[in-house]
């Protein structure tokens, strides 16, 4: 093995075991809401980072790359990341809103398919407001022949805004977002030349809408649009022949503006920046006597107010004998006293006579020596005799 090649082997092997990955200086980036962001990832920049240069330039590597927020395992959900194939640059894009005021910090991971090495860069995104804040006219076109990495690159970019300006009649036009439409829930064209993917590109102006979009987005375009004709509208061929715009998918939108939320007015007791508390150090004297006899107190006379009903109730409303035998008839007392002497002496005269006792609870077999006993001992009795046979 030649020594070029051994070398080769030991630095692959190195990056594999150890770990080794290259890095680019941070790149700090300052963007608005309310407008389209895109950072192109240069295959170039990356390309001169890695440890193992190509031989041969014009032969370059196949590199791949993937971006995710710094200590999460994916993108923010106002950014999406777009790379076509290995040989293409990537493209980090979208629009933050005022929700995602702040910064961002995107960590980039280039990937070299041929060596597998490694070239980490980060990405520091600082989200301001808009000082005009949002535009209140927003128009959103359906682009048909272009897929979204086709229209990221600035002059793309660019010449679409030159041809919605002249259908907005203003100058003052600003693309707000880029969206493709698998986005959106678009079908994968056929692996068919000149099928494209599609784009939503949301364009922003302070004007009002032109007539012409007006009258496109009118509900007489929208019946013609279900008939499957063209809409009304007199500026169709103002994007061709570089854009093929679907116009039966043009929305127009007006945006409010959003009323902005008064910061908390602080009050005497918040500490200034580098403040120390300082706390009092004398404390007026309370008296505690009057809460203290309020606590006590209170549950004490609702316990004897209750045990003053309770008692009263038991011993003041009782009606009692001498009461009820008052408002009760005489025949009614001499009915009840009738029957409770009756009983009485019914209970007296059973408790006296001398009854022998039923045949059912006397013993007729016994269980250990299996001799049978008469349950009539003496004389026997016809009218008392048993009904087994076996007993005579």
């Amino acid at each position: 093995m030649e020594a070029p090649e051994l070398l080769r082997v030991w630095v692959l092997a190195a990056l594999v075991l150890g770990g080794i990955q290259a890095a680019l200086p941070d790149h700090h980036v300052s963007l608005e809401t309310g407008a389209i962001f895109v950072h192109e990832l240069e295959r170039e920049l990356f390309q001169e980072a890695f440890l193992d240069e190509a031989e041969d330039d014009d032969d370059a590597a196949p590199i791949t790359f993937h971006a995710h927020l710094l200590d999460h395992p994916d993108l923010p959900r106002w950014l999406r990341f777009a790379q076509r194939g290995a040989h293409q640059p990537g493209f980090l894009y979208g629009s933050p809103t005022a929700a995602e005021v702040g910064t961002h910090i995107i960590e980039v991971l280039a990937y070299n398919r041929l060596t597998y090495e490694t070239v980490a860069q980060r990405l520091v995104l600082a989200v301001v407001p808009a000082p005009e804040g949002e535009p209140p006219f927003q128009s959103e076109f359906l682009v048909g022949n272009r897929n979204v990495e086709e229209l990221l690159p600035a002059p793309a970019r660019e010449l679409f805004g030159q041809a919605a300006a002249g259908v907005w009649e203003q100058s003052d036009l600003s693309i707000i977002n880029v969206t493709s439409a698998l986005d959106r829930g678009g079908r994968v064209p056929l692996p068919i030349e000149g099928r494209k993917e599609g784009v939503y590109v949301k364009v922003g102006s302070h004007a009002a809408f032109s007539p012409c979009l007006a009258a496109a987005a009118s509900p007489q375009s929208r019946f013609l649009c279900r008939l499957g004709q063209q809409p009304l509208a007199s500026c169709y061929d103002t994007f061709a022949p570089h854009f093929a715009i679907r116009w039966c998918n043009l929305t127009l939108l007006e945006v409010l503006p959003t009323p902005t939320t008064p910061w908390p007015v602080w009050g005497p007791g918040v500490l200034e920046d580098g403040g120390d508390f300082q706390p009092p150090t004398e404390s007026p004297a309370q008296d505690l006597l009057p809460g203290f006899l309020l606590t006590l107190l209170v549950p004490l006379a609702v316990a004897a107010l209750l045990c003053l009903l309770l008692g009263h109730l038991m011993c003041c409303r009782r009606e009692g004998v001498q009461k009820r035998d008052l408002e009760t008839s005489d025949i009614q007392l001499v009915h009840h006293s009738t029957i409770h002497g009756d009983t009485e002496e019914l209970r007296s005269m059973a408790s006296s006579r001398d009854v022998p006792r039923p045949l059912s609870t006397l013993p007729m077999f016994n269980v250990r020596t299996g001799q049978r006993i008469n349950p009539m001992p003496g004389r026997g009795d016809g009218a008392r005799a048993p009904l087994i046979l076996q007993q005579r």
